[in-house]
């Protein structure tokens, strides 16, 4: 939703509001994030999953952000925003997907 606000903003103060969300949003994210890798694997693997995931992330920033910005200057400031928002989306119905499906196993296995 930030994403796309971001992308739909009219002006400096709505930019401002939504970029104090997206503040708050990754700073109460960001700790369940590691605590959900923690979940995933053992005890004795940890210290790798961390390490893996902060790579992954780190890897992929650099392409998404050539991405952003071909997109930007493309095809306008607001693309990329929603080009993010759409992804988003995309991966929290796949998240819910995957979830539900492992939710359902539980409870009727």
């Amino acid at each position: 939703v930030v994403y796309l606000g971001f992308a739909l903003s009219p002006n400096a103060l709505t930019i401002g509001v939504l970029w104090a969300g997206y503040g708050v949003y990754y700073a109460l994210t960001e700790g369940a994030a590691k605590a959900f890798i923690a979940d995933l694997v053992p005890s004795e693997k940890r210290g790798t999953a961390y390490g893996l995931y902060n790579a992954v992330v780190g890897l992929l920033a650099l392409p998404a952000s050539v991405l952003a910005g071909l997109l930007w200057q493309s095809l306008g400031a607001g693309v990329p925003f929603v080009f993010g928002a759409a992804l988003a989306l995309i991966a929290a119905i796949l998240f819910g997907i995957r979830f539900a499906r492992k939710e359902s196993v539980v409870l009727s296995g």
